[in-house]
């Protein structure tokens, strides 16, 4: 990743004052190298230059600091759906494609923090990261009762096609991030957008009794 990528700003190194963000930093990198269970907080220390027991002034321990990082991930990831999503326009279906593009692009661009948001549920058992969680999720849910809506459904059904939709991109995302859609001939991009389309697709007809209804494409 390149420091403009930083959420804490651009690389400088530690210095007195943005002990937490210098943490926050060296987790996340850690998070992206081993995954999120790779590394100790004594670890992150030593990537910031610090003592052992600096980090103890900000984080009471290791699960905290994850917390943490999973909060401001999800904020940030929210933030993304949601400039993507752009109240709908011009149409839901299209907009929900571009909802697709920019779940994979935040995955690739910030497997850290990714990882750190999905790689362990515990990290939102805190009220401040469980929120953001539910915040970016939610742009989903509303996005999926915006395209059933679009195509005459109920969308008492936004729930479950959206807990699809999300299981299934984060399946393309992991494998992504796995390295096993490395070949130049797979289109990630083309997959994640087909399979979701799929999905409303089915849902649409579901919640129309099975009835001729026009492809969410």
């Amino acid at each position: 990743m390149t420091d403009r990528n930083n959420f804490c700003g651009p690389r400088r190194g530690y210095h007195h004052g943005r002990l937490k963000d210098a943490l926050l930093e060296a987790a996340r990198g850690l998070v992206a190298e081993r995954g999120p269970a790779g590394f100790t907080l004594t670890e992150a220390a030593k990537r910031v230059g610090v003592t052992a027991a600096a980090p103890y002034r900000h984080f009471a321990d290791r699960n905290e600091l994850m917390s943490e990082l999973a909060r401001r991930g999800f904020e940030t990831f929210g933030q993304k759906l949601e400039q993507a999503w752009d109240g709908g326009r011009p149409d839901a279906t299209t907009a929900m494609r571009r909802l697709g593009g920019a779940y994979l692009e935040f995955a690739r661009a910030e497997p850290g923090l990714y990882s750190a948001m999905f790689g362990n549920v515990q990290a939102l058992n805190t009220p401040t990261s469980g929120a953001a969680a539910d915040r970016a999720l939610a742009i989903l849910h509303n996005a999926c009762a915006a395209v059933l809506r679009q195509y005459g459904a109920p969308d008492a059904g936004a729930q479950d096609l959206a807990l699809q939709v999300w299981a299934y991109s984060h399946g393309v995302a992991q494998l992504v991030l796995s390295g096993h859609f490395a070949n130049a001939e797979t289109d990630a991009y083309g997959l994640m957008s087909t399979g979701a389309s799929n999905m409303m697709e089915m849902a649409v007809r579901k919640a129309a009794g099975g009835a001729s209804a026009p492809p969410p494409r």
